[in-house]
């Protein structure tokens, strides 16, 4: 049995990935636990493997604790195989399946902290190397997350594996001729431009830096008579802000901002250009989403962004927290639909080819069994 401990079981790219590696991974090798630390949300629907648990251990902010003592007793009374720990918000949850008998402790590095958005906390660094004796293998889903592991924190190399996220490009898809549209046709008018965006409305992702560039954008294109539209999927602490700048500007009526949304596939088919507008970035799942629907993307020069997307082929990459040079770039392809045909059909093709779920999955699935048989052994 596989433990996946996670702080908050709600909708993002991490949190995706560890649905798919629940679903999809072969049901008769591998069975599964997710343990939330804080909360598990109705997002815990999209697991549909109906014999995996998922447990909310209710921590409090701060020190509770007491939500590790639940933690200890559920590890105790569950006895996995492995614990899989992800970003340094559970880090320490490998002490705790240690002492709770354990045998092998996985931890993943996604992205990059809010409070620690470049990576250069002592505090976080310190606990990386103090906590690493209790860890079995660090997984990176970047280059430049496993560069940080091993340069900065000091992990030995061979303790590291770099394994992408991986996107279903089945489920995933491009737009076909003919297909009734899903917006709201008030705001979405025949003919538009879509500028979209799937991100959590918090400070490492920027979702102000696209705002800005939109209402800039729109400014720069109201003379030439050229309609454009923005779609931002996704809550968070911002989100409110991100609608109060829309507002003041005038732009509230060409934009739809609707929070979290369980029809992600639908509205990626929606967009045009594709925004990743984030201050740091590990390897973003919406990213790969995008790239698979086979929309051209528009990212910031950061992590994994840069891993991604070959800038001039299936994207642009623009400065961090630059807001004119995203609207520069969104210009690019606001005025050619064939400059976007032809960048969101690379996309697709990177996608296919470097970026599959099975690719993913291997990955997991060989990593997980050779862990356990070297235990067994």
């Amino acid at each position: 049995m596989i433990a996946h401990i996670l702080f908050r079981l709600d909708y993002g790219g991490m949190e995706n990935g560890i649905v798919n590696l629940v679903n999809e991974l072969p049901h008769e090798q591998f069975r599964h636990v997710v343990v939330a630390l804080s909360e598990a949300t109705k997002f815990r629907e999209r697991i549909t493997r109906s014999d995996v648990e998922v447990y909310a251990l209710h921590k409090q902010a701060g020190k509770d604790f007491l939500a590790y003592w639940r933690l200890y007793k559920l590890l105790r009374q569950l006895k996995p195989d492995l614990v899989h720990t992800r970003n340094i918000g559970t880090l320490d949850c490998a002490v705790i399946a240690w002492l709770a008998g354990v045998p092998i402790r996985v931890h993943g590095e996604h992205g990059w902290d809010v409070h620690d958005p470049d990576g250069t906390s002592l505090k976080y660094i310190w606990v990386r190397r103090l906590i690493n004796r209790f860890v079995s293998r660090f997984i990176a889903v970047s280059q430049d997350l496993q560069s940080y592991l091993v340069q900065v924190v000091g992990i030995n190399p061979q303790k590291t594996i770099h394994i992408y996220n991986g996107v279903d490009t089945k489920k995933f898809v491009p737009r076909q001729n003919g297909m009734a549209s899903v917006l709201p046709a008030g705001i979405f008018p025949i003919g538009c431009v879509v500028i979209g965006s799937v991100t959590r409305f918090n400070e490492i992702k920027d979702p102000l830096n696209l705002v800005q560039a939109f209402i800039s954008l729109r400014r720069d294109l109201r003379k030439q008579h050229v309609n454009v539209r923005l779609l931002m999927i996704g809550d968070g602490p911002l989100h409110s802000l991100a609608l109060n700048l829309l507002q003041e500007a005038g732009e509230a009526d060409a934009a739809w901002l609707p929070g979290s949304r369980d029809d992600i596939p639908s509205l990626l088919k929606e967009m045009d250009v594709f925004v990743l507008g984030s201050l740091k970035e590990g390897i973003s799942n919406t990213l790969l989403e995008s790239m698979a629907t086979g929309i051209p993307l528009v990212a910031t020069l950061t992590g994994g962004n840069i891993n991604l997307i070959e800038s001039g082929v299936m994207g642009m990459l623009v400065p961090v927290g630059n807001p004119q040079a995203l609207a520069d770039a969104l210009l690019s392809y606001v005025k050619d639909a064939e400059l976007r045909q032809r960048h969101g059909a690379a996309a697709r093709a990177r996608a296919e080819s470097r970026y599959s779920l099975a690719n993913m999955l291997d990955g997991y699935s060989n990593l997980y069994s050779s862990l356990m048989q070297r235990k067994q052994g």
